[in-house]
């Protein structure tokens, strides 16, 4: 789906509801450019902030608590770091910039950019959504078809489901960033003009319907279709293996359904949060697609499409949280990660210090 379909939220949009104040910038040619920097917007900028912030923490730590910990090495991590991953892509090159449609009433970043961030949103968007069928289908093979575990386990087995999982994505956005550039718009109320990153330009009714109906089918609808699928014959079969295990003994196949469950509710938290977070944003796009020649430019409109934009977000900085309280294995390396980090930090600064006063 498009994240930069923003332009009917634009602040030039707002300005019988909010107060704008002019700023000049320089360009690389030294020419003089006053673009109208939108009060409000900050604070959503800030907000933006947090979310890149604790993103980057979160996602960083869990890359290097799975790949670097031998420990934690296992299928569903090595998954979860290739989402970790789109995350971070995500959150360090389209975060910044949809922030930014917020403070000023002017797309800054070109042609090219406008391409090359549309091309980045949705390739993370694939690879988030995609990640979770995939571990989804492990997690089915792992607890359904047990015996088969040693082949999927296997490291380049892995790697290669990881690669198509990349490929598919990338393969799937190469048409939006073709087609994205910017256009001119008209604001029906004020018969304003300006240009934005669009993925289609305004001009009929038949191409955003479609954009948004085929992205909402296969970066939402058939992914969750699949992964619903495979809980039910998850759910069956841990149904099943409870009934069938006698009530005295065989406390190891005990321990391993119990051990399956409590994996199997940890990817379907993961594929709740993608589904409650990108919903909202999915929603409100098929809504203005469907309605494209009447732009809803009221403040209901405009506060609704902010969080829909901003939970969406939200969901690249979420999962290592969320892993952190459900995994006490993967809470204990997280933490000293991390204590790690701060501790090598001030261990630099400290001889940073020394080797300062001893130049003196």
């Amino acid at each position: 789906m498009s994240l930069k379909d923003s332009f009917v939220m634009n602040p030039a949009d707002s300005r019988a509801l909010f107060v704008n104040v002019s700023t000049l910038f320089l360009d690389s040619t030294g020419e003089q450019h006053q673009y109208n920097v939108w009060l409000p917007g900050v604070g959503i900028a800030a907000i933006y902030g947090i979310i890149i912030i604790v993103g980057l923490v979160g996602n960083i730590t869990l890359m290097k608590t799975c790949l670097l910990v031998k420990s934690m090495r296992t299928v569903p991590n090595l998954f979860l770091s290739s989402l970790a991953l789109g995350d971070l892509l995500l959150l360090v090159t389209c975060a910044p910039v949809d922030a930014s449609r917020y403070l000023v009433d002017e797309w800054l970043f070109g042609r090219v950019g406008c391409k090359l961030i549309a091309f980045i949103q949705l390739t993370s968007v694939g690879v988030s959504v995609f990640t979770l069928t995939a571990l989804s289908a492990d997690r089915y093979k792992a607890i359904v078809t047990p015996l088969d575990i040693h082949r999927s386990s296997a490291t380049l087995s892995i790697c290669l489901r990881v690669g198509v999982i990349w490929l598919l994505s990338v393969t799937l956005a190469i048409p939006e960033a073709v087609f994205s550039d910017l256009h001119t718009f008209t604001t029906s109320h004020t018969n304003e003009t300006f240009v934005t990153c669009a993925p289609y330009p305004h001009a009929g009714e038949l191409h955003p319907k479609i954009h948004s109906t085929v992205s909402f089918l296969i970066f939402y609808i058939i992914p969750l279709f699949i992964i619903s699928l495979y809980y039910c014959f998850i759910a069956h079969s841990l149904v099943r293996s409870s009934v069938e295990l006698p009530a005295e003994g065989h406390l190891h196949l005990q321990k391993q359904i119990k051990a399956r469950k409590r994996l199997a509710k940890t990817v379907l938290v993961f594929v709740g949060l993608f589904a409650v977070c990108w919903l909202p944003s999915h929603m409100i796009y098929l809504y203005r697609s469907y309605h494209y020649n009447q732009v809803d430019t009221s403040l209901g409109h405009f506060i609704s499409s902010v969080c829909a934009r901003i939970l969406a977000f939200t969901n690249s900085c979420v999962n290592p949280f969320a892993l952190y309280l459900m995994s006490k294995s993967f809470s204990k390396h997280f933490n000293k990660q991390l204590l790690w980090c701060t501790s090598h930090r001030q261990l630099y600064s400290q001889n940073s210090g020394s080797t300062n006063i001893t130049a003196v």
